[in-house]
């Protein structure tokens, strides 16, 4: 564990850093419990009452070569959000986290909400937001598949709220006529809304042969169904750089692409699905290592984080690697749309290592005096993490 706290030998930093205290070299070492595994045992130079500073002054930075991103207070995840990140438009953002959800989870829009996000949708595209977000593409594939999918297959509970009826009858003539045609697919992909018998989501099957496949499977997943493990990795390897460092990849609509990503997550992906996710990037950096451990427990908490709860799941790793149970942690610094407290940002703001390879980490977890180790999704599949963490937030 030491080796993953302190991957290299142990650098004092000046006395700027803490003004107000003197440094302390005093180190302590957690002794092993009765029944603690012998070998393992976590040790870390602490200052008994010292609080680091946020921030570090710029000389300090210069001279030991500290980038500001390593001693960011995870109590301000959103500071790990990428500048080069869109904002999203709030209203419509706030909308999502209500309707893009599970069958059992949604909660519908009353009455006012629904007329405000159709309202500001409406003004986003004509060109009329003045002091707002734009609504990207990506916001608007993910709210009408959402809207979609609950008229097409949720449970009555959380199907269309009686104002969200009413809104979209007021608003849907309007947005008809403005929407790019991709996303009028999406919200109508039977032609039959509000009975205005359009003709653009029937006959819409997208440019070039990347999209004609993704619209191809979009209609069975915004009817609430399901796909087969070669139409998901089709689709994964038509529309996804997989190499780090790719061109972009056959260009699709983010419209289409968040649509279809946001509505198998709210069909619950079936296994044959959740498989082809799973081995759809095994190329990009060869097979994963395997450890040659008794037992080892994988933790893969949601990767965009948590801003209401506390996040113990790092903690009860390292305590039980203690007792001889290898873990292992994987995840990314900070993702949409929640962007809430992940374990990289606690792990970096102790100072641990982590931009771990996965064959680095595979030899932490079989030392016995470790059996602990973090990868990030940064290390283990770049592309895939170029990609939803810089520039795709929806």
């Amino acid at each position: 564990m030491k080796v993953v706290i302190n991957p290299e030998p142990f650098l004092s930093l000046p006395n700027s850093i803490f003004p107000s205290k003197p440094p302390c070299n005093t180190r302590f070492q957690l002794r092993p419990l009765p029944n603690l595994h012998r070998h393992r045992w976590i040790s870390r130079r602490l200052s008994s009452t010292l609080q680091p500073r946020a921030t570090l002054d710029s000389t300090t930075i210069e001279q030991f070569g500290i980038p500001e991103f390593d001693v960011r207070n995870p109590a301000l995840s959103s500071s790990y959000r990428s500048s080069a990140l869109p904002r999203p438009n709030q209203t419509v953002m706030e909308a999502q986290a209500r309707v893009c959800t599970g069958p059992t989870q949604t909660r519908p829009l009353d009455e006012q909400q629904a007329f405000k996000v159709f309202d500001t949708i409406l003004r986003s595209a004509r060109g009329e937001m003045k002091d707002e977000d734009e609504v990207s593409k990506a916001q608007l594939g993910a709210f009408f598949a959402g809207m979609t999918i609950r008229g097409n297959a949720f449970p009555e509970a959380t199907q269309w709220s009686e104002g969200e009826m009413r809104a979209m009858k007021t608003f849907w003539p309007l947005l008809v006529r403005v929407l790019p045609p991709e996303v009028i697919f999406i919200a109508d992909p039977e032609g039959l809304m509000m009975g205005m018998g359009s003709s653009i989501g029937p006959q819409y099957v997208g440019n070039g042969t990347s999209e004609m496949r993704l619209v191809g499977a979009l209609r069975e997943v915004l009817a609430g169904g399901h796909l087969g493990f070669e139409e998901v990795q089709g689709v994964l390897k038509d529309v996804l750089p997989f190499q780090e460092g790719d061109e972009e990849p056959k260009k699709v609509s983010e419209a289409l692409l968040s649509a279809f990503l946001i509505g198998q997550r709210m069909n619950r992906e079936t296994d044959r699905e959740l498989k082809a996710y799973c081995l759809a990037f095994d190329d990009e950096i060869g097979p994963p290592p395997i450890a040659d451990v008794r037992s080892l427990t994988h933790y893969g908490e949601p990767y965009d984080g948590n801003t209401r709860f506390f996040r113990s799941t790092l903690f009860v790793a390292a305590v039980r690697s203690c007792y001889g149970e290898s873990c292992l942690l994987h995840g990314v610094d900070w993702m949409a749309p929640k962007g809430g407290v992940t374990e990289e940002q606690m792990l970096k703001f102790m100072g641990a290592n982590v931009n771990l390879s996965p064959s680095k980490a595979k030899k932490l977890l079989e030392d016995d005096e470790v059996g602990f180790a973090y990868v990030s999704q940064r290390e283990a599949r770049p592309s895939l993490y170029e990609h939803l963490t810089k520039h795709f937030e929806f």
